[in-house]
C-alpha cells in the first residue's frame, strides 16, 4: 500500500506589468535549470487575474499538488496571492534577487514585492510558505525547493489522511484522549470503530492463504531465536486484517493512519500482544499508535511524510539514573543529567530503528498484571523489545488541548550510544536544555506523554509544517530558550 504522497512540483512565475516580463520569464527559467529534481514549468507567466486562471488551470492539468509561486520582480500583489485561493495545494513564495542584469533595465524589486505578497496573503486568510530568507538567486531558491518538498508531502498527506481508530482508550488513561475537533480544522477524517469489531474481522481472516508468505517475511526480519514460533500465524493474521481494513476502509481518503487499543483485553482476547505487528505497519509507512492515541498517530504520520522514513511513538518515560549517567554519560557526552531521560514503549518501535539485539519478547507489566503470578508468558507475548539504535532525533507532537485549540512542541537531540539496562523498546534520549523543556513546555503546556520521534533532526521542517498547518506560533513549544530574536523565526534553522 502507498500510503506517502508524491510531490509533484510546479513553477509558476508573476510580474507586474510595469516591470519587464522577461525579468520574470528568463529567472524562472534559470531556476527550473538549478532545480535537479522534477519541476514542471508553467508556461503562463502571470501579470493578472485572467493569466491566473489560465496559470493555474495548467498546473492542474499538468498533475501539480504544490507549487513554487516565483516573483521574478516585484509581481502583481492580488493575482499572485489568489494562486495561493484557486491552487488545491500547499504553495510555497519565493523572490529574485539582483545580479543577473543591469540595475536600470534589469532590476526586478521583487524584495520589495515580497513584502506586498505576505500582505496580501495575509488579508485574504491565506496560508503560503514563505522561506526563512525568501529572496535568493537561481541556486538559492533551488535549494529551498528541496526544503519545501517535505513540507508540502506533510500538509498534503494529512489533508488526505483518514486516522482509524479501534478503541476506547484503556480506563484512567486521559493522556491519549483529545478532542477531534482539531482533526476537522486540519481536514483530518476520522473513524472510530471498537475493539470488537476488530476482533471479528480478526477471526474472519483465520486460515487466510497470505499467512504462510507473511511468517516467513518475520522470520526472515527477525531471524533465529528473537521471535516466538508459534505466535506467528496470530500475528500474521492481525497484520493482514489491519492491512485489509486500511484498504477497504480508507473511503475518499488516499493515506491511512490507525490508533489501536493494545490492553488490557486485547492480549487475552487476540492471544498475543499487538506490538510486533504495530511496529512492521510503521516501517512500512502505515503508523500504528499505541493506546487508541489518535494525535500520536497523527504525528507519527507528519514524521513519517518529512523525513520519508520510519518514525515511532514513545513515553517520555523516565529519568536516567544517576549511576547510568555518571558510569556511560558524564565525561563522553556534553549533556546534564537533566538533559537526558528514557524514551520507552512496551514494543511498537521498527526493528530497523534498533540494536541488533532486539528480539521480540513479552510484555512484563502485562504480564504481571493479567497473567497468573510466576507462570510463563503465555499471551502477552508479542512485544519488539530492545535498545533503540545510537541517532539523531526530532521529538514532537501535534496536539489538540481542551479549549480545541492546536497545540505542539519540536525538540531536537539524539538517542545514545548507552545500555539502558532496562525492558521494552527503549532508549536513552538527550536533548539539549530537556529540564527547562520538560518544565516550561512539556508540563506547563499540558502535553501528554507520548511523543513521536523522527530519526534524524527534522525540527525545521517539522516548525513549518505546523506554521502551514495553521498552530499558531506561541502555541509551538521547543527545546532551545536561548538565541531566538523574533517569535516567527524558525529555531531550528
Amino acid at each position: 500500500m502507498n500510503n506517502l504522497p508524491v510531490v509533484k512540483l510546479g513553477i509558476v512565475a508573476v510580474s507586474r506589468d510595469c516591470f519587464p516580463i522577461e525579468l520574470s520569464q528568463k529567472r524562472r527559467a534559470a531556476i527550473k535549470a538549478a532545480y535537479k529534481g522534477d519541476l514542471y514549468e508553467c508556461p503562463v507567466t502571470v501579470e493578472n487575474e485572467q493569466d491566473m486562471l489560465k496559470a493555474v488551470e495548467d498546473v492542474k492539468k499538468a498533475e501539480c499538488n504544490a507549487l513554487v509561486v516565483f516573483l521574478g520582480n516585484f509581481g502583481p500583489e492580488t493575482p499572485e496571492t489568489l494562486i495561493a485561493k484557486n491552487f488545491d495545494g500547499p504553495c510555497m513564495f519565493v523572490a529574485a534577487a539582483e545580479g543577473d542584469g543591469d540595475m536600470i533595465n534589469g532590476r526586478g524589486d521583487a524584495y520589495c514585492g515580497m513584502l506586498n505578497c505576505s500582505y496580501n496573503l495575509k488579508m485574504r486568510h491565506l496560508q503560503g510558505y514563505i522561506p526563512e530568507y525568501p529572496v535568493g538567486t537561481a541556486d538559492d531558491i533551488a535549494k529551498m525547493i528541496g526544503e519545501f518538498v517535505p513540507i508540502a508531502r506533510a500538509v498534503i498527506g494529512v489533508r488526505n489522511l483518514k486516522i482509524i481508530t479501534f478503541g476506547p482508550r484503556p480506563q484512567d488513561f486521559f493522556a491519549c484522549n483529545a478532542p477531534i475537533k482539531g482533526l476537522y480544522e486540519l481536514g483530518v477524517e476520522i473513524e472510530e470503530n471498537s475493539e470488537l469489531d476488530l476482533l471479528v474481522s480478526f477471526k474472519e481472516h483465520e486460515n487466510d492463504p497470505r499467512i504462510p508468505e507473511v511468517c516467513a517475511d518475520m522470520a526472515k526480519e527477525m531471524g533465529e531465536g528473537s521471535y516466538y514460533e508459534d505466535l506467528n500465524v496470530k500475528m500474521a493474521q492481525f497484520e493482514l486484517t489491519l492491512l485489509d481494513w486500511a484498504e477497504n476502509h480508507k473511503g475518499a481518503r488516499k493515506y491511512v493512519a490507525f490508533a489501536d487499543k493494545c490492553w488490557p483485553a486485547f492480549p487475552s482476547q487476540f492471544g498475543f500482544e499487538p506490538c510486533y505487528v504495530n511496529s512492521r505497519l510503521a516501517s512500512r509507512g502505515i503508523p500504528v499508535s499505541c493506546e487508541v492515541d489518535i494525535y500520536g498517530a497523527l504525528s507519527e504520520y507528519i514524521g513519517l511524510c518529512i523525513s520519508d522514513d520510519a518514525v515511532t511513538l514513545l513515553d517520555i518515560n523516565n529519568s536516567v539514573p544517576k549511576y547510568i549517567y555518571d558510569e556511560d554519560i558524564a565525561g563522553k557526552y556534553d549533556y546534564a543529567l537533566t538533559d537526558t531521560f528514557m524514551g520507552f514503549h512496551c514494543g511498537n518501535t521498527p526493528e530497523c530503528k534498533m540494536c541488533s539485539s532486539r528480539a521480540v519478547k513479552y510484555q512484563l507489566i502485562q504480564h504481571r498484571l493479567l497473567e497468573p503470578a510466576g507462570s510463563d508468558p503465555d499471551f502477552t507475548r508479542g512485544t519488539l523489545e530492545g535498545d533503540i539504535a545510537a541517532s539523531d532525533i526530532t521529538f514532537y507532537r501535534l496536539q489538540c488541548n481542551s479549549d480545541g485549540e492546536l497545540v505542539s512542541y519540536v525538540a531536537e537531540g539524539e538517542i545514545l550510544d548507552v545500555p539502558t539496562r532496562s525492558f521494552g523498546g527503549i532508549g536513552i534520549f538527550a536533548i539539549p536544555e530537556m529540564g527547562r523543556f520538560y518544565r516550561h513546555v512539556l508540563v506547563e503546556k499540558n502535553f501528554p506523554h507520548h511523543g513521536a520521534v523522527m530519526f534524524g533532526h527534522y525540527g525545521k521542517a517539522m516548525f513549518e509544517v505546523l506554521k502551514l498547518l495553521g498552530v499558531k506560533l506561541d502555541s509551538i513549544g521547543y527545546n532551545q530558550p536561548k538565541g531566538v530574536r523574533y517569535p516567527s523565526e524558525n529555531p531550528f534553522a
